[in-house]
């Protein structure tokens, strides 16, 4: 990616794909240059400035940008005419003629993904005409790629949206309320102060045609936006409404609401399965739009019942993760979330559960297809009043507030793909911030329905961003190094874990969570319930294919009842029916990807080589897609990789222990790096209260197993990570505690 240097050695900033010359300046050339300007009058007063006599060459701008010289020449390839409209934005402004006039071109973008259905728009020079589509005006190039406009600008000075090229005369007027009047009056003086020169102001005064320049279009949209707090105000809308009716007419709409974009454009991938037709988003998510990625690259989605490929999913880059991280910080720091009472986001969330519940059933037979799962698997914040040391005469009063955190990045692997988004951006949001998620690669697409959801909920635009591609390679890492993101959220392996917590302390020193590796325990003493202990203790490592965080990794079976107990559960497992995860009636599904497959293939073969004992299983089934055999092995020792080791997948591991050695069996269950999870079967309530103080893991199950709630907090010791999802104690992981103390 390109980069621009600033004035002092050393800074820079990355050039997006559609960045401008407005929006360099903004970003990064105009902090830059008052830094700059703060060095120099201190060299100067510290007498070390060097002299530099100005040549006359380039001693002025004069005659380097010029209107007549900015014509864009649509006959060549869509980047170049792209290029060329932005390299123009603001001035003087790129522009061509259309139906006879000269018409100025703003807000350029690549157009990714399919063309969006409008009207034909003859325009000079070109041999295809360009399009006015609900999206904005499309051009196409030479090269049959194209170009997307957002504005165009008349010779008169009026802006309007490109999308609104043949109805912008159309919208009718909206009679003002006593109260909206009361706004005009003050609006009314807002324009008096910045137009001095004009006697009174009209509703048909022009705010250009009266002297106005660029500056008193920032001064103007500051000073609405501290008279009307709440209202989302864009220098581009002045110059759509420049006349003051035209301007008041927007502004009230805006105050009405009734200035909702037109309906999301989704490009979607249908496919006829489960009795029904999904429609699955498959582009990045960005800013409240779907788009390609800015490279263009994509991958395939793989259903792993059969092999085939799903469909082709955008591959986001780092430039992508920049842009999303921009969206989700602008839509923070100055859109309407942050400043949304708790009440009114606690609604919009709500919405948005409506709408995942009343598309549930399409939610999860993409969640089967895309991760192998079985069909059938498939807020209040306050502070506190502190009393503290007075120190008289006065009084003091220290109280805490809770306040979000800002931009926020999750991250959430591919077991349980909709419930960890779920999960985490639940608390997220809830607690006010926004939130740039990636899923993992390999199972994006209930995400991108999430996303495509969001916004029909009306969760404002920059809120919530999507984005799949690769994770340590390019997009995790980019996330985990952003200086402009607060908290990162992550639930994966423990090695990616150590890798992310690096780069968030190194970056900015980001608060992070992590839900990591496990090898979990569960203790199944003699005086057990056995039909339960059987039933449960296959759940706790059958369940979800054995892709569960909190698997029993590991089963200690007092001796006395160990073969009776292995007995059993083969015995269960031969009645398993395995096969399509949408048949209602199938146990067990597939493995999420060939490459886990592949990989708990070599597991078991390790477990055989170190001398464990293979009872069932251990092999891939014999059909297409990527079926592994419910497996257990017994006499495991404890030094074996298999005792140690996570398999992440459906291989039970047995190990006896002596009848009676309670002490033995703990020090042999916590002798782990992991603690995430654990479990004991008793009917003694003193052993299963004892046993569960001491086993050393965030969660411990008695006599159930694999039983979360949202109301329960969840999360793991050691190296299994640190900080909690579901309950209370997620929230205070998107939240900071601000004190305050007051003296009177």
């Amino acid at each position: 990616m390109p980069t621009i240097q600033g004035q002092t050695p050393g800074r820079e900033c990355a050039v997006e794909s559609n960045d401008t010359v407005d929006s360099l300046y903004n970003r990064f050339l105009y902090p830059e240059g008052i830094k700059a300007m703060v060095e120099a009058v201190q060299l100067i007063a510290d007498g070390k400035a060097p002299r530099i006599p100005q040549t006359e060459e380039g001693a002025s701008y004069e005659g380097i940008q010029k209107k007549s010289n900015a014509k864009v020449d649509l006959a060549q390839p869509a980047e170049a005419i792209h290029n060329w409209i932005r390299g123009h934005d603001k001035v003087p402004g790129a522009w061509t003629v259309i139906g006879g006039q000269s018409v100025t071109l703003y807000g350029s973008s690549m157009l990714g993904g399919a063309v969006p259905a409008g009207q034909a728009l003859e325009l000079e020079g070109v041999t295809q005409p360009g399009l006015v589509t609900k999206s904005g005006l499309v051009l196409y190039g030479t090269d049959g790629k194209a170009v997307l406009v957002k504005n165009l600008q008349f010779e008169d000075g009026k802006m309007i949206p490109a999308s609104k090229y043949f109805s912008s005369g159309e919208s009718c007027s909206v009679e003002l309320n006593e109260e909206e009047l009361k706004i005009a009056a003050d609006i009314k003086n807002i324009w008096k102060g910045i137009l001095s020169n004009v006697p009174a102001i009209e509703d048909t005064t022009d705010f250009f045609k009266a002297g106005a320049a660029s500056m008193d279009v920032v001064r103007l949209v500051e000073e609405v936006k501290q008279k009307c707090p709440d209202i989302q105000l864009q220098n581009e809308d002045v110059y759509m409404a420049t006349t003051f009716q035209g301007f008041m007419q927007l502004l009230v709409r805006k105050l009405r609401g009734e200035d909702q974009e037109d309906e999301l454009l989704v490009n979607y991938v249908t496919k006829d399965v489960n009795n029904m037709t999904v429609k699955m988003p498959n582009q990045c998510f960005i800013n409240g739009r779907f788009e390609d990625a800015e490279s263009g690259k994509t991958y395939d989605t793989i259903n792993p019942m059969d092999g085939s490929v799903i469909c082709k999913v955008s591959y986001a880059s780092v430039g992508d993760v920049d842009r999303a991280v921009a969206a989700a910080k602008e839509a923070y720091d100055n859109g309407p979330w942050g400043r949304m009472n708790p009440r009114d986001r606690g609604s919009l969330l709500y919405r948005l559960a409506d709408l995942m519940e009343e598309h549930q059933e399409e939610l999860a037979t993409i969640e089967t297809m895309d991760s192998g799962a079985v069909y059938t698997l498939a807020l209040k914040t306050h502070g506190k009043t502190i009393p503290i040391n007075q120190a008289r005469p006065n009084r003091n009063l220290t109280f805490t507030k809770k306040e979000p955190l800002g931009v926020c990045a999750i991250v959430i692997p591919w077991n349980y793909p909709l419930m960890m988004l779920a999960w985490k951006s639940a608390a997220c949001l809830a607690a006010g911030n926004t939130l740039v998620l990636k899923p993992a690669q390999v199972t994006p697409l209930t995400a991108l329905k999430f996303a495509e959801l969001s916004a029909k909920a009306g969760i404002p635009k920059g809120v919530i961003n999507i984005l799949p591609g690769s994770g340590s390679g390019m997009v995790g890492q980019r996330l985990s190094e952003h200086p402009d993101i607060r908290k990162l959220g992550f639930t994966g392996s423990t090695p990616i874990g150590k890798q992310i917590m690096k780069s968030c302390a190194v970056s900015n020193l980001k608060k992070v969570s992590l839900e990591l590796g496990g090898k979990s325990p569960l203790i199944i003493f003699s005086d057990c319930d056995m039909d339960k202990a059987v039933r449960m203790g296959m759940s706790s490592v059958f369940f979800n294919k054995g892709e569960n965080c909190i698997a029993a990794g590991r089963l200690f079976v007092e001796e006395s009842i160990h073969d009776q107990f292995i007995s059993r559960v083969v015995d269960e497992i031969k009645k398993m029916k395995i096969g399509d995860p949408l048949d209602r009636s199938t146990d067990h599904g597939p493995q999420n990807h060939k490459a886990h497959l592949d990989k708990l293939l070599e597991y078991c073969e390790v477990g055989l080589k170190e001398g464990a004992t293979l009872v069932y299983g251990g092999r891939q089934v014999d059909r297409p897609g990527f079926f592994m055999e419910p497996t257990v092995f017994t006499n495991v020792e404890d030094h074996m990789f298999i005792a140690k080791e996570e398999s992440f997948g459906p291989v039970m591991v047995v190990s006896k222990f002596q009848d009676g050695d309670v002490e033995g069996v703990l020090r042999r269950a916590n002798d782990t790096e992991y603690g995430l999870a654990s479990g004991v079967f008793t009917r003694d309530i003193n052993k299963a209260m004892y046993v569960s103080e001491r086993l050393e893991a965030g969660t411990v199950f008695v006599n159930t197993y694999n039983k979360t709630d949202v109301a329960s907090p969840f999360g793991g010791f050691k190296q299994s990570g640190f900080g909690k999802d579901l309950g209370e104690d997620a929230l205070m992981e998107y939240l900071k505690t601000k004190a305050v103390t007051v003296e009177y």
